[in-house]
């Protein structure tokens, strides 16, 4: 995949008393431990957020459907490209500490809304890539729940209540996501407690920053796509 690496995000390690980029670290070719066959260590992390849509849920569900016209613009700055008709090649960015970076990359698929309405997004593979040292399992599931636009925003002032369409839709999802990591020598001698507890908190701060973008994003391509006025700070309820 080309990309210009000034355009997508990067995440450094910012304690040199951790080491939480380094679980993304492949053993360069020719060290001591390279070609060495190891056990990867899990990594876990779980998230909820949601987000509002001005707009129907079918109306949403449509747009959601059809993600060809926004998941890879809406994906930016990171790099995606399609992989089939549901999946796409994601590249996340690239991580690091002391020096050391790698880049990040995964394939997900937006799986169609099932028989209750829950959209699943789960991992796939790349074709032509294997990943340097590192195995991923996304499972995402959304939901979209349909409210009436003045119940939505009781608390807001009539004449900005007045402005709204008469359906909110929420979209809620959660996601559950492991990394395994097969670390080099000097990363496996250090304390698992301490491995286990940095890689963890760099998946959640990965996970956040990524969800923050993505998000607003959708709901910027979303409104703007339909003619549907935004508000540029939406209410969180």
């Amino acid at each position: 995949m080309k990309h210009d690496s000034a355009e997508y995000q990067t995440v450094e390690a910012s304690d040199e008393n951790c080491y939480p980029d380094a679980s993304f670290r492949q053993p360069e070719s020719g060290s001591a431990d390279a070609g060495e066959e190891v056990e990867p260590i899990w990594f876990h992390t779980h998230f909820e957020d949601s987000m509002e849509m001005y707009a129907d849920a079918e109306t949403v569900g449509n747009h959601l459907n059809n993600h060809k016209s926004w998941f890879c613009h809406c994906a930016s700055p990171m790099k995606a490209e399609p992989i089939g008709e549901n999946g796409y090649d994601l590249l996340i960015g690239r991580f690091g500490a002391f020096g050391y970076r790698v880049e990040a990359r995964i394939g997900l698929e937006l799986l169609p809304p099932d028989a209750e309405g829950c959209y699943l997004i789960k991992t796939i593979p790349v074709p032509d890539y294997t990943s340097p040292g590192y195995e991923v399992d996304f499972r995402s599931a959304m939901k979209l729940v349909e409210v009436p636009s003045q119940e939505f925003a009781a608390d807001w002032p009539s004449s900005e209540r007045a402005k709204l369409p008469p359906a909110i839709t929420i979209t809620s999802w959660k996601l559950d996501l492991a990394v395994g990591v097969c670390f080099p020598k000097f990363i496996r001698s250090m304390s698992q407690p301490l491995i286990e507890k940095t890689g963890d908190a760099l998946l959640e701060k990965i996970i956040k920053q990524v969800n923050r973008r993505l998000t607003y994003k959708t709901q910027v391509v979303f409104h703007e796509s339909l003619g549907i006025p935004f508000p540029k700070n939406p209410q969180k309820h």
